[in-house]
């Protein structure tokens, strides 16, 4: 018998132990998975090889044919702690095993989205300057300021129905079209019910229903309730892009080799974006509505992947001087961050003046953002405005 209480008994010890320190030299060897009753001799060489230099060998006259006892044979200690390595060996082995597979899929994805790019010409999108639109006629600008109508998808839940109920209040009144779309109804506000909790499966089924009641409209807005966003500076930018050329824009962060537009400041898609992205939602191998990596993507970059398969890329919405117009922060964020980096010139190292979105904020915080982005006004400073975004029609926005 062996002393348990002098075995080593951790995982290395299990995975690694060799054979002999299971079954000593002066031990009888149990019989192998290679023995069978027949050629003892050759049994016992295999059992030799299996084992190593072991010295230990069989007792050839256990094999006799005898009659046999129903009672099973006593187990040693030493046997299932060998027996119990090998069992933590596949274990581990198996689970690595599982790793490479996930992997695989993931490269797999990473690789075949790869698609010919050498069409795409507008990475980081700019709004026109006050110059450029000095060049316009009247004419021109009312046209594009009557032309350019966004729908906004805007992802809500009960959970966070005072964010909802805000977005409601606020912002979502200055878009030409605003649909709220909930994993689950509620009495207190209208929505879309999806009837769906996974959040990349909702996403899908609002941007297919979107895009199947859009009408006339040909800009998208894509936005959570904790999002804060500023429809006419949205308008602005794509004031004069073709909604019918693929735009999917936002905060782009990049990703291994993945670049997909931040789901927090806000995600903007033109109408031939949305048509391919439609598309290719139908396909489970390009597109799957359930992840297939161990792992779960974000809504965000499950989006981009299914962009990218269409030829559709992320593209970093900024201002005439490069800015970032969509922000992941709160304003007193970003200046607080502006202080520390640039203390003798807050405002200017802190947003851009035509910023589209902000997010972190509490909802007291999103009305403070009402008045003073539509009421606040110092008299007597005329911002000269060239194009006048007219509020959508029945509209009892600010």
């Amino acid at each position: 018998m062996f002393d348990l209480h002098f075995l080593p008994l951790n995982v290395d010890n299990l995975i690694h132990a060799r054979p002999e320190a299971c079954f000593p030299p002066s031990a009888k060897c149990p019989v192998s998975e290679y023995s069978t009753i027949g050629d003892h001799e050759g049994e016992t060489e295999m059992a030799r090889q299996s084992y190593g230099t072991s010295t230990c060998s069989y007792d050839t006259s256990l094999l006799q044919a005898t009659p046999v006892s129903m009672e099973p044979p006593p187990v040693s200690a030493a046997k299932m702690l060998c027996e119990g390595g090998h069992f933590m060996k596949g274990m581990v082995m198996g689970g690595l095993f599982c790793l490479f597979l996930s992997l695989l899929g993931s490269f797999r994805l990473s690789t075949e989205s790869k698609t010919d790019d050498s069409n795409h010409h507008h990475h980081h999108v700019k709004a026109p300057s006050k110059d450029e639109l000095t060049r316009l006629s009247d004419v021109h600008m009312q046209e594009f300021g009557n032309q350019v109508q966004v729908s906004c998808i805007i992802m809500v839940q009960p959970k966070i129905l005072v964010y909802w109920a805000t977005a409601v209040d606020t912002w979502s009144k200055h878009c030409d079209k605003a649909v709220f779309y909930t994993s689950e109804s509620s009495k207190a506000l209208e929505a879309v019910d999806l009837n769906e909790n996974d959040d990349w499966a909702r996403l899908r089924k609002a941007l297919k229903h979107a895009y199947e009641n859009a009408g006339d409209l040909r800009w998208f807005f894509v936005a959570q309730a904790t999002t804060f966003a500023i429809i006419e500076n949205l308008k602005y930018l794509v004031l004069a892009k073709d909604p019918n050329e693929p735009f999917y824009l936002g905060n782009v962060m990049k990703s291994g080799e993945l670049e997909y537009v931040v789901y927090d400041s806000g995600i903007v898609l033109s109408y031939e974006a949305l048509k391919r992205l439609v598309h290719v939602l139908k396909d489970e191998d390009k597109c799957p509505e359930r992840g297939r990596a161990l792992w779960q993507l974000s809504e965000d970059k499950q989006l981009a992947v299914c962009l990218k398969y269409t030829g559709v890329f992320a593209e970093n919405g900024e201002d005439a001087h490069g800015k970032g117009l969509f922000n992941s922060k709160s304003v007193d964020s970003l200046i607080a961050d502006s202080m520390k980096a640039n203390p003798r010139n807050v405002v200017e190292g802190c947003c851009a003046d035509m910023a589209v979105t902000f997010n972190g904020m509490s909802p007291n915080q999103m009305q403070v953002m009402m008045f003073g982005v539509y009421r606040l006004r110092p008299y007597g400073h005329d911002f000269h405005d060239s194009i006048v975004f007219n509020p959508p029609d029945g509209s009892d926005n600010d």
